[in-house]
């Protein structure tokens, strides 16, 4: 087993998954992410009403080793299952749409899962990585503030694919495969009444509108927003086509989408919010799993590289983890 630190590059699940699974190997790692805190597109942000769960909305587990980390979880007290009423909507059509599929989230805030996952792991934070280079026998990382970081013995990026192309310069093939994996962007706006809104709406998967999911922040199991809030997803349609729209007509545009949808009296938010995902999901789904040059000691993890999900997401870090160790052996 190598001594010299493994390095990571983001604390988004996959991340952190790696990052678990190489401690626990007896592995030091050290983490790095432009973010201020864990999770990515499973974190949280804090508001003055309260945090709002803007990226990944639930979870769910199909996988025996997700499922068995998830228990865990549970046993922790980080997640809990979430029943919202959920409808469907195509234009003028509002129509419930119950399922047996079990949906979980975390608790207090989608955000509880990442810093579980990080609690005990050494992480830089504000730290935006923009170029692995290799010295003479080990790697070592740029910032953004030209600052280097390292030695490291490997090195595992954790980012979104068009993200990870720009860090794989040393191994052409596996950014060649990064840079074929088109991932989708989600405009994101959260909004708050002062009082609850007349619908049942909980959760709606929306058709036929710039929205294409809505749901009720305050419905979810533990959440601590006092007031009525809200959080809406454009489709990626509508969000590529309005990639570079300011902030306030985002809000505008999808307040008046929810108003359609929801069929009830809505009046001024006292709260808005819009937040922009450049590389939200992937367009297609993959099953590599993770992708690793062994020879040269980079690996790569994320959702994209599997389902597009947070379960895809922690699989992806495991299996990041089991090439490296595997290698080592």
């Amino acid at each position: 087993m190598t001594t010299v630190p493994i390095a990571i590059i983001g604390t988004g699940i996959a991340g952190l998954s790696a990052a678990q699974a190489l401690t626990k190997a007896g592995l030091v790692v050290h983490l790095f992410d432009k973010s201020r805190g864990p999770g990515g597109r499973a974190a949280s942000k804090r508001s003055e009403v309260g945090h709002l769960d803007l990226g990944a909305q639930y979870f769910t587990a199909r996988d025996r080793r997700f499922v068995a980390q998830l228990q865990q979880w549970q046993a922790q007290g980080v997640v809990a299952e979430w029943s919202p009423t959920l409808y469907s909507a195509n234009g003028n059509a509002l129509s419930l749409s119950p399922d047996e599929q079990v949906r979980w989230v975390g608790t207090p805030r989608m955000g509880a899962i990442g810093r579980e996952l990080a609690k005990d792991l050494q992480a830089v934070y504000s730290c935006r990585i923009v170029e692995v280079f290799r010295g003479k026998q080990y790697w070592h990382l740029l910032d953004a503030n030209n600052q280097s970081h390292g030695p490291f013995s490997h090195v595992v990026c954790a980012v979104p694919a068009p993200q990870a192309t720009a860090l794989l310069s040393a191994a052409p093939k596996l950014a060649a495969v990064a840079a074929g994996v088109k991932m989708d962007p989600t405009w994101a706006v959260a909004l708050a009444f002062e009082q609850p809104l007349a619908t049942d709406l909980q959760g709606c998967f929306v058709q036929g509108s710039p929205l294409d999911w809505l749901a009720s922040n305050r419905s979810k199991p533990g959440h601590d927003a006092t007031l009525d809030t809200w959080v809406l997803h454009a489709s990626g349609e509508w969000s590529r086509q309005h990639i570079d729209l300011a902030r306030e007509a985002v809000v505008d545009h999808l307040y008046g989408a929810f108003a359609e949808v929801a069929n009830c009296p809505m009046p001024p938010p006292v709260f808005s919010l819009a937040h922009r995902w450049l590389y939200a999901r992937p367009a297609g789904n993959h099953e590599w799993g993770a992708l690793a040059d062994a020879d040269l000691g980079l690996y790569v993890c994320g959702d994209w590289c599997l389902s597009g999900r947070v379960e895809g997401a922690w699989l992806s870090g495991q299996e990041a983890a089991r090439k490296l160790l595997e290698h080592l052996d």
